[in-house]
């Protein structure tokens, strides 16, 4: 049976090349990398050249990168150095993050003392810029503002920017979770006021298990993880050598091709958009996954008129791989918080689901989801 891939949100496809480099690295690169003998000086160079190329990408310094195990720990770690080391008395975010900001600071809160406040989104999911900046002028106390650079569900694209300068002229610190941004638009850091910024390799077809952390120089951070004092005593742990190198072979192949790439899965979505109103009228789209100049190429959310009876089940038995929200709350089928946030609750009920596409998805794929949609609607 034909199958169609387009949960690219969730987690993509590892490029032939990524998976030669790491291949390689495995038969070459055994040595630990805090090892003083030449193995291990080997796979510490090969390291440090990864942390040099990526910096190079983001145009920052490479002391600025800091290795982890994905997005969800370098969230936890700027998360908890901001309310445990740096000082700060106020976290604003908004209620449709990912988990791995809104569950960590909850968990903080039990612990910590700090102000927990919720910038206002409109019915579309955008942040409220007059409200954050609101927000901002009601307290001198010390204010992380922690905001994702795309939404994972429905794919908003956040002024960065803006927002970044709003943090600088009151003076607070900017968190970016950008898992999604990264790989697949331009990120120039040197052009903007963000303090930390998140990535992931698996969503930009690199291995999973492996993600970095931006921290802008005049900003010291202490470890969650303690033990051998790695990544300059940031974080603990043999660094997966493998893995790093791929997600260095993975962005670099992004960077080289973003402008193509990105063409070519805007004009898949363009062709998806138009197909599902042409065969079911009545369709919505959550967020603004169907804006093209406000929301990610690679994501569109989609709200079919009524409810439709375990539609995931469904389009994965006949082949589409497709997802209700985010695929991190271990497979969970629970309605989505995103969605809950900014619908009403006629509009929760009825059928939500988030096709999110790569470079390697095609128009004859879109043609085919959408004969079984048909088929199952």
């Amino acid at each position: 049976m034909k199958k169609v891939y387009f949960d690219n949100a969730a987690t993509t496809p590892m490029l032939k090349e990524v998976v030669d480099v790491m291949a390689k690295s495995m038969m070459e690169n055994y040595g630990n990398p805090s090892s003083i003998h030449e193995s291990g000086r080997k796979a510490k160079v090969a390291i440090e050249t990864s942390r040099k190329n990526i910096a190079k990408m983001l145009n920052v310094s490479s002391n600025e990168i800091v290795f982890t195990s994905g997005g969800t720990e370098a969230n936890n770690l700027v998360l908890s150095n901001a309310v445990k080391f740096l000082g700060v008395k106020r976290v604003i975010t908004s209620r449709i993050e990912h988990h791995a900001v809104l569950d960590v600071l909850l968990e903080l809160q039990k612990d910590y003392d700090f102000q927990l406040e919720y910038v206002k989104l409109n019915d579309k999911g955008e942040v409220d810029l007059s409200n954050l900046k609101d927000l901002l002028s009601l307290s001198d106390d010390k204010t992380l503002v922690s905001l994702m650079w795309v939404n994972n569900e429905i794919g908003n694209i956040l002024s960065v920017k803006e927002v970044g300068g709003v943090c600088k002229e009151n003076n607070a610190l900017f968190h970016t979770d950008a898992v999604q941004a990264v790989g697949h638009f331009d990120v120039d850091l040197s052009k903007l006021n963000v303090d930390f910024l998140v990535a992931s390799a698996h969503k930009f077809h690199g291995p999973k298990g492996v993600g970095f952390l931006y921290v802008k120089n005049d900003i010291a951070i202490k470890p969650i993880l303690f033990g051998g004092g790695q990544e300059k005593g940031k974080r603990s742990g043999t660094e997966n050598v493998h893995a790093i190198l791929g997600m260095s072979k993975a962005l670099e192949y992004a960077c080289e091709n973003l402008d193509k790439d990105l063409e070519y899965i805007l004009n898949l979505k363009k062709y998806f958009i138009k197909s599902l109103k042409s065969n079911f009228p009545e369709i919505s789209f959550n967020g603004l996954s169907n804006d093209i100049e406000k929301s990610s190429h690679t994501i569109l959310n989609v709200r079919f008129p009524k409810e439709v009876k375990m539609i995931l089940f469904n389009l994965d038995l006949n082949g589409v791989f497709a997802s209700g929200g985010s695929a991190c709350q271990s497979g969970a089928s629970k309605k989505s918080h995103v969605l809950i946030d900014i619908l009403n609750e006629s509009e929760i009920e009825e059928s939500s689901v988030r096709f999110s596409f790569s470079k390697f998805s095609t128009l004859e794929e879109i043609d085919f989801v959408i004969e079984k949609l048909k088929k199952i609607i």
